[in-house]
C-alpha cells in the first residue's frame, strides 16, 4: 500500500516539476529540459528528479546548476500543488539515458551500412 502511494507521489511530481520548469522558472541557464523520472524515498522525505538536457556539456552543467538555484522555489511550488505533510527534499540528477540510446542508435546504423557495403 506504501508502495503504491510513493509511486503516485512520484508519478504526480514528474508531471508537476515539467510544468513548473517549462512555465515558471525565469533562469536564462535553464536551456530545453526534460524530465525522465522521479525517485522518491519510501518515507517520501528525499525526491531524485531525473532530468534529459538538451546541448553541450557547458549547457547540461550550467542548466543543472540553475535548476539547483531555483530548488527553493520549486520545492515550494511542488508543496503547493501536491497536499503532502512535509514537500520532500530535491536533487536534480542529469540523465543520460537518451545520449546513450542514440550513440547506440549511431553504433548499430553504422554496422549495418558496413555490412551492405
Amino acid at each position: 500500500m506504501a508502495n503504491l502511494r510513493v509511486h503516485r507521489v512520484a508519478e504526480q511530481m514528474k508531471k508537476e516539476m515539467s510544468d513548473i520548469i517549462e512555465h515558471r522558472l525565469k533562469d536564462p541557464r535553464v536551456g530545453f529540459v526534460t524530465v525522465t523520472g522521479v525517485d522518491v524515498t519510501g518515507d517520501l522525505q528525499e525526491a531524485t528528479v531525473f532530468v534529459s538536457i538538451l546541448g553541450d556539456k557547458d549547457k547540461q552543467a550550467a542548466t543543472l546548476e540553475g535548476l539547483n538555484k531555483a530548488k527553493g522555489f520549486i520545492r515550494s511550488e511542488i508543496g503547493k500543488r501536491i497536499r503532502l505533510r512535509k514537500t520532500p527534499d530535491i536533487q536534480f540528477k542529469a540523465d543520460h539515458s537518451i545520449e546513450y540510446g542514440t550513440h547506440i542508435d549511431k553504433l548499430i546504423s553504422d554496422l549495418h551500412r558496413r555490412n551492405e557495403s
